[in-house]
């Protein structure tokens, strides 16, 4: 059965209640998910899989964490082409502005984004915002 990794980093537990909700979803499409703080990821897990997700809230300036969650982006680059990548965080403020940002390295360096795009949710994900990151997670599975 294939594993599916959940790599987050976050502050305030929105992103990471995020990527709990997105392996649930995961597994109820069939497939098993590790869910892992990035500061934990292993490159070598996300090298040899055909899809994951990764997630991290807007930070400052509508930017990526800096000290670990953009290292780990930065060497995403050289290995995410052909590979379907689930791409989530939560924000504060700001119009997204972080995420379509982090969709266009993606893309530029090859990964195919699953629905097209990331998944955004304003602050704590309420029912509906877990509906979504459940859904966004079975479409990363198959």
């Amino acid at each position: 059965m294939e594993t599916i990794q959940v790599v987050y980093w976050s502050q305030t537990g929105n992103t990471e209640a995020m990527a709990y909700s997105i392996a649930e979803g995961i597994k109820e499409a069939g497939a098993e998910a590790n869910v892992v703080n990035v500061a934990s990821a292993s490159m070598d897990d996300i090298k040899n899989a055909d899809s994951f997700a990764v997630g991290c809230p807007a930070m400052g300036a509508e930017v990526l964490e800096e000290y670990e969650m953009e290292p780990f982006v930065e060497e995403l680059e050289g290995v995410v082409k052909g590979k379907k990548v689930a791409l989530f965080g939560s924000y504060g403020w700001g119009d997204g502005e972080w995420m379509r940002d982090w969709e266009s390295r993606m893309q530029g360096a090859g990964a195919v984004l699953v629905n097209g795009e990331g998944l955004i949710i304003n602050e704590t994900p309420d029912a509906d915002g877990i509906e979504e990151c459940k859904a966004f997670g079975k479409a990363l599975v198959g």
